[in-house]
């Protein structure tokens, strides 16, 4: 420091005239006529850096017209010193290029920023001063500005919000089993040869199949019956509902037991939803031109009518599409147990091959031992090129904050604009420290755990308004931190969670500033461990030890 001023004072002295008495420069020492204000009044760590901004105010006669203030803001903190940027002030004679100070009075404002470190939880910045003018240097009066830096924001949890992908298994599997009989043109008649045919016989070794497994247990049977889209609303209606009646009196003969009052009677009427999938599986050359069609027009009068029109095409589908729409749909719905978390383990561990992707995610979801729920997420990922394997993958190695593991699989995901994908790359760039990254992942994932995270880089960015709205209704822990640095006591409050390890020290912080230290003394003679320590030099509480 010394060196430098040196320097400076010969860079200056040339210009400076020697007109002011000795007296005058060594009158500046008078620092008590200065008028100092310091936002915020504590300073408060943000973001890795504590800044500051002051004003200093020069009275009229203060500042001597041939002189130059050099002032430098310095941190002083348990464990060394940190020196700001230097201020230049200069009289109104001087002509170098500082900010000049009027001998009739003048105010100065100056923002800096330092690095925090630890050890700066309890410190004190003060301004260092020297004046010079011709060969006089003179050495002012130390003003202490500031006392303590508070580091609350750094209370936030930077984990991250994140989820396993859900695995798509089913405890209880619902399917269905079904039969048909197929009418004869504008008939409601019931054939026998249909009560014979395959369909039917089909659907009944399929229902006692079905009632032979102990884990199956049927919930239903629809008689659904329908009528082709051809001769009009009404009259196909009426077919319909005819079409059902009998049905509903074949059960007998279908069904073979089942009980009658379980069945469900529907009658569709004309079967356009039928018509149209029966169209497009077809080997008719111009059904695009049916399918647009039925994509122009809603009225069925209409549809009906613009079909008929196309002498060629209606020949192909009176033959090939409307009988298969003469139909009574017998449909059984049933439901049975899939593997049991034991039944899943077991066959995890010796016949794996059994499990389909569905099962063996869930078998590594359920498995507590992390290398073994790792290896079943690898062989799904291998045998069914599982992308929930691949993500869950990521998720666990971020859960044991193994983070450059996590990154590996989440860059082999197939999908890299995927949300989820995007929401955990940002988890892992916001534990590396590395925020604008972050930030810039979560607000293009747009899912409730990026806003989330969101909220959290808030909190670290210094925007506590912004964070206490981005964690509103998500549940984070960091709501009531962030309350807390908003200056919402009551709020942060009412959003503690108990089981939160930081839950005594937010209600401790809460009492501070409401100026009980009763009560702040009692939460923290509770606290232990690395917050218990962090307690003992938190600005916070400096009003309470």
């Amino acid at each position: 420091m010394k060196r430098f001023l040196t320097l400076v004072l010969a860079g200056v002295t040339a210009a400076l005239a020697v007109s002011c008495a000795v007296s005058r420069p060594e009158s500046m020492t008078a620092v008590q006529k200065l008028q100092i204000k310091v936002t915020p009044e504590v300073l408060a760590a943000v973001d890795g850096r504590i800044p500051v901004t002051f004003t200093i105010a020069f009275p009229k006669g203060y500042f001597c017209r041939d002189a130059v203030m050099i002032t430098t803001p310095v941190i002083v903190y348990d464990g060394g010193t940190a020196e700001g940027q230097a201020c230049f002030y200069q009289g109104e004679r001087v002509k170098e290029n500082y900010k000049t100070v009027p001998a009739k009075g003048g105010i100065v404002k100056e923002v800096r920023s330092f690095d925090f470190v630890p050890g700066m939880e309890k410190c004190h910045l003060e301004l260092r001063s020297v004046v010079l003018m011709g060969a006089t240097e003179i050495k002012l009066p130390t003003i202490r500005i500031a006392d303590g830096c508070n580091t609350t924001y750094m209370l936030a949890e930077l984990n991250g919000s994140y989820s396993l992908r859900e695995d798509g298994y089913q405890e209880v599997v619902k399917k269905s089993t079904e039969g048909r009989i197929l009418y004869d043109v504008n008939s409601a008649k019931v054939k026998k040869s249909e009560l014979r045919g395959e369909s039917i016989r089909d659907y009944q070794e399929s229902v006692e199949n079905i009632k032979k497994k102990e884990r199956t247990r049927i919930r239903g049977t629809q008689i659904i019956a329908y009528a082709s889209p051809e001769g009009g609303k009404k009259l196909n209606d009426k077919l319909s509902d005819n079409r059902a009646s009998t049905a509903e009196k074949a059960w007998d003969t279908v069904g073979k037991g089942q009980k009658a009052s379980s069945l469900e009677i529907k009658s569709i009427g004309q079967d356009w939803e039928g018509f149209q999938e029966a169209v497009a599986q077809s080997d008719i050359e111009d059904k695009n031109l049916i399918l647009r069609v039925l994509s122009m027009y809603s009225d069925p009068a209409v549809r009906e009518s613009e079909i008929r029109n196309m002498s060629q095409i209606y020949g192909e589908i009176k033959k090939d599409v409307f009988p298969e729409l003469r139909r009574a749909r017998f449909v059984t719905e049933y439901e049975y147990d899939n593997y049991t978390a034991e039944e899943l383990k077991e066959l995890a561990d010796n016949q794996i091959h059994v499990l389909d992707e569905a099962a063996l995610l869930r078998a590594a979801a359920n498995e507590t031992d992390w290398d073994r729920k790792g290896l079943l997420y690898r062989i799904a990922h291998e045998r069914f090129g599982s992308e929930k394997a691949l993500f869950n993958l990521a998720a666990i190695y971020l859960d044991r904050g193994q983070n450059g593991v996590a990154e590996m699989y989440l860059n082999q995901m197939a999908d890299q604009d995927d949300p989820d994908v995007l929401n955990a790359k940002g988890v892992v760039e916001m534990r590396k420290r590395n925020y604008k990254d972050a930030e810039d992942y979560f607000e293009h994932a747009a899912t409730d755990e990026a806003k989330e995270n969101l909220g959290t880089l808030y909190i670290i960015k210094g925007d506590y308004a912004a964070a206490v709205d981005a964690l509103k209704g998500t549940g984070s822990r960091n709501r009531a931190l962030a309350c807390i640095l908003a200056g919402d006591l009551d709020g942060a409050q009412s959003v503690i969670d108990p089981e939160d390890p930081r839950a005594g020290y937010f209600r401790a912080i809460i009492a501070a500033r409401r100026g009980d230290n009763a009560r702040a003394e009692k939460e923290l003679g509770a606290l232990s461990g690395e917050l218990k320590s962090r307690a003992a030099t938190d600005i916070e509480f400096s009003k309470v030890q």
